[in-house]
């Protein structure tokens, strides 16, 4: 069996600092009784960035959310969007932030237009125009002046959506936004999203316990466990560093012992694993060097048949951060 050092991409430190930071959490602290469900819980929300919160069940996640939206108070710490703080000055901070907490609720013998029309008179300052451009943003244009008791659990949640961007917020927040959907449903509502945080530079924060969604939906993910943080991670590379990320990867090889004599001249090369009955030599290696390996094996007469890159799951990651506990 060949040892793999597993790696996910490195932390944020620099993956995602080109945004502007909309939503700090700072030492945001909630305790019930003697009992601390979020503890000194700190992250940031950048434009245009979807960011997962993940923890196993009872970490506190959805606490977190009702503090930011206001839902509930906290103990300690605060919460700032966009410079407001929203223990100061909650009217304006939330402002800037459109939610669905939970399934979203909507009149089902009115149409999805007439539904929008009630939050557009309640709220104020949104005009037709708009309506007509949030309809569209989440695909419901052809389906806006039907019944909404008529609509699927995906379009309800897109409706829920489309009436959280009414009022043009920097900030959505979402609670298990995929609960209850079907494959096509998820994958709809995951491509809306991406759309909405690239389109209109909005920032996504996203709770789920469907980690293999989180890991193909958010650039970001901040895992807290017992109302602490844990850790925050990139998915994917570091925007314009593409070699600050080393990655593992599989040679397949008609000689490992005199591939592995020339990987260990090469600088910078980890040797992580070396199989000769199945010609596999392991290495973690930043994908710039891989072009000279190809040519070095090349020059010395050595066979390469396969590159494969060996890739660490987000759940593989996420029950090494939370001691193997699974449930999100």
């Amino acid at each position: 069996m060949i040892a793999e050092e597993q790696v996910l991409t490195q932390t944020t430190d620099t993956a995602h600092k080109s945004g502007e930071v909309v939503l700090s959490v700072k030492q945001a602290t909630k305790k019930m009784g003697n009992k601390t469900i979020v503890d000194t819980l700190s992250f940031d929300l950048r434009q245009g960035e979807i960011v997962g919160l993940l923890g196993p069940n009872g970490a506190g996640k959805t606490t977190t959310i009702r503090m930011i939206v206001g839902l509930i108070g906290m103990t300690a710490g605060d919460v700032v969007v966009k410079g407001t703080s929203i223990r100061q000055d909650f009217a304006k901070a939330i402002a800037e932030i459109g939610g669905i907490i939970e399934n979203p609720e909507f009149y089902p013998y009115m149409t999805g237009n007439d539904n929008l029309k009630q939050y557009q008179r309640m709220s104020g300052g949104i005009d037709e125009a708009r309506l007509q451009e949030v309809t569209r943003l989440v695909g419901l244009e052809h389906a806006i002046h039907k019944r909404v008791k008529t609509y699927s659990l995906g379009m309800r949640q897109r409706l829920g959506i489309a009436q959280a961007l009414l009022h043009k917020p920097s900030i959505l927040i979402l609670d298990e936004p995929t609960n209850g959907l079907d494959p096509a449903g998820i994958r709809e509502m995951r491509d809306y999203l991406k759309q909405i945080a690239s389109e209109q530079g909005i920032a996504v924060l996203v709770s789920s316990h469907l980690l293999s969604e989180m890991e193909l939906m958010c650039s970001r993910v901040v895992v807290i466990q017992e109302g602490k943080f844990v850790t925050e991670r990139a998915l994917g590379a570091a925007v314009g560093e593409p070699d600050a990320m080393r990655v593992n990867i599989i040679l397949r090889v008609d000689d490992t012992e005199r591939a592995k004599a020339q990987l260990v001249q090469m600088e910078d090369i980890r040797l992580l694993g070396l199989s000769a009955e199945r010609g596999q030599i392991t290495i973690s290696v930043h994908d710039s060097d891989i072009p000279d390996i190809v040519n070095r094996f090349g020059n010395e007469g050595i066979r390469l048949y396969r590159i494969e890159e060996v890739k660490s799951s987000l759940e593989d990651e996420f029950l090494k951060w939370t001691g193997g506990k699974q449930h999100v």
